[in-house]
Protein backbone atom coordinates (compact mmCIF):
# COMPACT_ATOMS: atom_id res chain seq x y z
CA UNK A 1 0.00 0.00 0.00
CA UNK A 2 1.34 3.44 -0.93
CA UNK A 3 2.12 5.99 1.76
CA UNK A 4 -0.64 8.54 2.42
CA UNK A 5 -0.29 12.16 1.34
CA UNK A 6 0.14 14.33 4.43
CA UNK A 7 0.03 18.08 5.04
CA UNK A 8 0.90 19.11 8.58
CA UNK A 9 0.69 22.55 10.19
CA UNK A 10 4.25 23.65 11.05
CA UNK A 11 3.57 23.88 14.77
CA UNK A 12 2.50 20.20 14.82
CA UNK A 13 5.31 18.79 12.71
CA UNK A 14 6.55 16.90 15.78
CA UNK A 15 3.41 14.72 15.49
CA UNK A 16 4.32 13.48 12.01
CA UNK A 17 5.29 9.91 13.11
CA UNK A 18 1.94 9.57 14.87
CA UNK A 19 -0.04 11.09 12.01
CA UNK A 20 1.60 8.81 9.46
CA UNK A 21 -0.27 5.99 11.19
CA UNK A 22 -3.55 7.85 11.63
CA UNK A 23 -5.65 5.00 10.24
CA UNK A 24 -4.46 2.68 13.00
CA UNK A 25 -4.99 5.29 15.72
CA UNK A 26 -8.38 6.26 14.28
CA UNK A 27 -9.58 2.66 14.52
CA UNK A 28 -8.99 2.71 18.28
CA UNK A 29 -10.22 6.26 18.89
CA UNK A 30 -13.19 7.44 20.92
CA UNK A 31 -16.23 7.77 18.67
CA UNK A 32 -17.74 11.27 18.64
CA UNK A 33 -19.96 10.96 15.58
CA UNK A 34 -20.80 8.02 13.36
CA UNK A 35 -22.53 8.62 10.05
CA UNK A 36 -21.68 9.37 6.44
CA UNK A 37 -18.40 10.77 7.74
CA UNK A 38 -17.01 9.59 11.07
CA UNK A 39 -15.36 11.62 13.82
CA UNK A 40 -13.18 10.15 16.58
CA UNK A 41 -10.92 11.60 19.26
CA UNK A 42 -7.36 10.33 19.69
CA UNK A 43 -4.50 11.42 21.92
CA UNK A 44 -0.85 11.16 20.83
CA UNK A 45 1.71 10.43 23.55
CA UNK A 46 2.47 13.73 25.23
CA UNK A 47 0.28 15.62 22.78
CA UNK A 48 -3.10 17.36 22.86
CA UNK A 49 -6.32 15.45 22.29
CA UNK A 50 -7.03 15.47 18.56
CA UNK A 51 -10.29 15.45 16.67
CA UNK A 52 -10.06 13.26 13.54
CA UNK A 53 -12.74 13.43 10.86
CA UNK A 54 -12.65 10.68 8.26
CA UNK A 55 -14.40 11.53 5.01
CA UNK A 56 -16.00 8.62 3.20
CA UNK A 57 -14.72 7.58 -0.21
CA UNK A 58 -16.48 9.83 -2.76
CA UNK A 59 -18.50 8.44 -5.64
CA UNK A 60 -16.38 7.80 -8.73
CA UNK A 61 -17.03 11.07 -10.56
CA UNK A 62 -16.22 13.06 -7.41
CA UNK A 63 -13.06 11.00 -6.88
CA UNK A 64 -11.89 12.27 -10.27
CA UNK A 65 -13.02 15.85 -9.52
CA UNK A 66 -11.41 15.97 -6.06
CA UNK A 67 -8.18 14.47 -7.38
CA UNK A 68 -7.72 16.72 -10.40
CA UNK A 69 -10.21 19.62 -10.46
CA UNK A 70 -11.43 20.70 -7.02
CA UNK A 71 -10.06 20.96 -3.51
CA UNK A 72 -11.26 18.00 -1.41
CA UNK A 73 -13.41 18.82 1.61
CA UNK A 74 -10.58 17.88 3.96
CA UNK A 75 -8.16 20.28 2.28
CA UNK A 76 -10.65 23.14 2.67
CA UNK A 77 -11.23 22.11 6.29
CA UNK A 78 -7.45 22.27 6.83
CA UNK A 79 -6.89 25.63 5.09
CA UNK A 80 -9.94 27.67 6.11
CA UNK A 81 -9.37 27.78 9.90
CA UNK A 82 -6.31 29.99 9.36
CA UNK A 83 -8.51 32.66 7.82
CA UNK A 84 -10.95 32.61 10.74
CA UNK A 85 -8.26 32.59 13.39
CA UNK A 86 -6.37 35.46 11.74
CA UNK A 87 -9.59 37.53 11.74
CA UNK A 88 -10.31 36.82 15.40
CA UNK A 89 -12.98 34.10 15.15
CA UNK A 90 -12.57 30.83 17.00
CA UNK A 91 -12.38 27.43 15.36
CA UNK A 92 -10.31 24.39 16.37
CA UNK A 93 -6.68 24.76 15.31
CA UNK A 94 -5.89 22.70 12.20
CA UNK A 95 -3.27 19.99 12.63
CA UNK A 96 -3.15 17.93 9.43
CA UNK A 97 -4.80 16.76 6.23
CA UNK A 98 -4.15 13.14 5.31
CA UNK A 99 -5.24 11.53 2.07
CA UNK A 100 -5.18 7.92 0.97
CA UNK A 101 -5.31 7.25 -2.79
CA UNK A 102 -6.28 4.10 -4.63
CA UNK A 103 -5.64 3.69 -8.33
CA UNK A 104 -4.34 7.25 -8.42
CA UNK A 105 -7.64 8.69 -7.14
CA UNK A 106 -8.63 10.01 -3.74
CA UNK A 107 -10.13 7.39 -1.41
CA UNK A 108 -10.45 7.97 2.35
CA UNK A 109 -9.19 11.32 3.65
CA UNK A 110 -8.78 12.72 7.15
CA UNK A 111 -8.88 16.18 8.67
CA UNK A 112 -7.17 16.45 12.05
CA UNK A 113 -7.65 19.37 14.43
CA UNK A 114 -7.12 20.06 18.11
CA UNK A 115 -10.14 18.87 20.08
CA UNK A 116 -12.16 21.89 21.21
CA UNK A 117 -12.72 22.38 24.92
CA UNK A 118 -16.27 23.60 24.21
CA UNK A 119 -18.73 20.76 24.56
CA UNK A 120 -22.21 22.29 24.20
CA UNK A 121 -23.98 22.50 20.84
CA UNK A 122 -27.01 24.38 19.60
CA UNK A 123 -29.15 21.23 19.47
CA UNK A 124 -30.21 22.02 23.05
CA UNK A 125 -32.16 25.10 21.93
CA UNK A 126 -34.83 23.19 19.98
CA UNK A 127 -37.43 23.65 22.69
CA UNK A 128 -35.63 26.20 24.86
CA UNK A 129 -37.38 29.12 26.54
CA UNK A 130 -36.26 32.71 26.15
CA UNK A 131 -34.71 32.54 29.61
CA UNK A 132 -32.51 29.73 28.30
CA UNK A 133 -31.73 30.93 24.77
CA UNK A 134 -31.83 34.70 25.24
CA UNK A 135 -28.35 35.48 26.61
CA UNK A 136 -26.62 33.04 24.22
CA UNK A 137 -28.51 34.09 21.09
CA UNK A 138 -27.96 37.80 21.63
CA UNK A 139 -24.21 37.28 21.65
CA UNK A 140 -24.40 34.77 18.83
CA UNK A 141 -26.35 37.15 16.59
CA UNK A 142 -23.75 39.86 17.15
CA UNK A 143 -20.94 37.38 16.49
CA UNK A 144 -22.62 36.38 13.23
CA UNK A 145 -22.92 40.02 12.19
CA UNK A 146 -19.19 40.52 12.81
CA UNK A 147 -18.44 37.36 10.83
CA UNK A 148 -20.44 38.61 7.85
CA UNK A 149 -18.98 42.12 8.06
CA UNK A 150 -15.57 40.43 7.88
CA UNK A 151 -16.70 38.86 4.56
CA UNK A 152 -17.04 35.32 5.90
CA UNK A 153 -20.16 33.17 5.60
CA UNK A 154 -20.64 29.64 6.91
CA UNK A 155 -22.81 27.80 4.36
CA UNK A 156 -23.87 25.15 6.90
CA UNK A 157 -24.89 27.16 9.96
CA UNK A 158 -26.57 24.21 11.66
CA UNK A 159 -26.80 23.24 15.36
CA UNK A 160 -24.03 20.65 15.24
CA UNK A 161 -21.54 23.07 13.73
CA UNK A 162 -21.64 25.66 16.51
CA UNK A 163 -19.89 24.86 19.80
CA UNK A 164 -20.41 27.10 22.81
CA UNK A 165 -20.07 27.44 26.54
CA UNK A 166 -19.99 30.04 29.27
CA UNK A 167 -16.81 32.06 29.60
CA UNK A 168 -17.23 32.03 33.39
CA UNK A 169 -17.65 35.82 33.49
CA UNK A 170 -21.25 36.17 32.36
CA UNK A 171 -20.45 35.96 28.64
CA UNK A 172 -20.28 33.20 26.06
CA UNK A 173 -17.61 31.50 23.97
CA UNK A 174 -18.32 30.20 20.47
CA UNK A 175 -16.35 28.03 18.07
CA UNK A 176 -17.32 27.18 14.48
CA UNK A 177 -16.65 23.69 13.13
CA UNK A 178 -17.19 21.77 9.89
CA UNK A 179 -16.21 24.87 7.93
CA UNK A 180 -15.21 23.33 4.59
CA UNK A 181 -18.28 24.98 3.00
CA UNK A 182 -17.30 28.42 4.25
CA UNK A 183 -16.99 31.22 1.69
CA UNK A 184 -14.92 34.41 1.87
CA UNK A 185 -16.69 37.26 0.10
CA UNK A 186 -19.06 40.16 0.82
CA UNK A 187 -22.26 39.04 2.58
CA UNK A 188 -25.33 41.22 2.14
CA UNK A 189 -27.86 41.58 4.93
CA UNK A 190 -30.58 39.38 3.46
CA UNK A 191 -28.23 36.49 2.68
CA UNK A 192 -26.75 36.73 6.16
CA UNK A 193 -30.20 36.69 7.73
CA UNK A 194 -31.23 33.58 5.77
CA UNK A 195 -28.22 31.75 7.19
CA UNK A 196 -29.99 31.28 10.55
CA UNK A 197 -32.84 29.13 9.18
CA UNK A 198 -31.18 25.73 9.77
CA UNK A 199 -30.98 26.30 13.53
CA UNK A 200 -33.29 24.43 15.89
CA UNK A 201 -35.59 26.65 17.90
CA UNK A 202 -38.99 28.22 18.35
CA UNK A 203 -40.26 31.39 16.59
CA UNK A 204 -39.37 33.51 19.62
CA UNK A 205 -35.71 32.56 19.25
CA UNK A 206 -35.65 33.50 15.57
CA UNK A 207 -37.35 36.79 16.34
CA UNK A 208 -34.58 37.61 18.79
CA UNK A 209 -31.85 36.50 16.38
CA UNK A 210 -33.28 38.63 13.58
CA UNK A 211 -33.63 41.74 15.74
CA UNK A 212 -30.14 41.50 17.25
CA UNK A 213 -28.56 40.77 13.87
CA UNK A 214 -30.42 43.69 12.28
CA UNK A 215 -29.34 46.10 15.01
CA UNK A 216 -25.72 44.99 14.63
CA UNK A 217 -25.84 45.57 10.86
CA UNK A 218 -27.85 48.79 10.88
CA UNK A 219 -31.08 47.32 9.47
CA UNK A 220 -34.76 47.46 10.49
CA UNK A 221 -35.41 44.89 13.28
CA UNK A 222 -39.16 44.59 12.58
CA UNK A 223 -38.63 43.88 8.88
CA UNK A 224 -35.78 41.48 9.67
CA UNK A 225 -37.93 39.52 12.10
CA UNK A 226 -40.80 39.15 9.64
CA UNK A 227 -38.41 38.08 6.89
CA UNK A 228 -36.51 35.51 8.96
CA UNK A 229 -39.69 33.97 10.35
CA UNK A 230 -40.99 33.57 6.78
CA UNK A 231 -37.70 31.98 5.68
CA UNK A 232 -37.81 29.65 8.67
CA UNK A 233 -41.38 28.52 8.00
CA UNK A 234 -40.66 27.74 4.34
CA UNK A 235 -37.43 25.88 5.14
CA UNK A 236 -38.82 23.68 7.91
CA UNK A 237 -42.09 22.88 6.12
CA UNK A 238 -40.03 21.63 3.18
CA UNK A 239 -37.60 19.73 5.45
CA UNK A 240 -40.45 18.07 7.37
CA UNK A 241 -41.77 16.43 4.19
CA UNK A 242 -38.84 14.00 4.12
CA UNK A 243 -37.30 14.14 7.60
CA UNK A 244 -38.32 13.53 11.18
CA UNK A 245 -38.10 16.76 13.17
CA UNK A 246 -36.43 16.18 16.53
CA UNK A 247 -37.90 19.18 18.31
CA UNK A 248 -41.38 20.66 18.71
CA UNK A 249 -41.70 22.62 15.47
CA UNK A 250 -44.01 25.61 15.77
CA UNK A 251 -44.67 28.35 13.25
Amino acid sequence: MSRPLIRIAPEYEHLRPYLENIEEHFAGGRVIHSGRNEIRAVTPPGGPELNVKRYRVPIWINRVAYTFLRKPKGVRAFEYPRVLLEKGFDTPAPVAYIERREGGLIAFSYFVSVQSGLRRRFFEFGDATEEQFGPVMREFARLTARLHEAEIIHRDYSPGNILFDSDGRGGWLFSLVDINRMEFRPVDFREGLRGFVRLWGQPEMFDLLAREYALARGADPDAASAELLAYRERFWKRWARNHKIKFNLRY
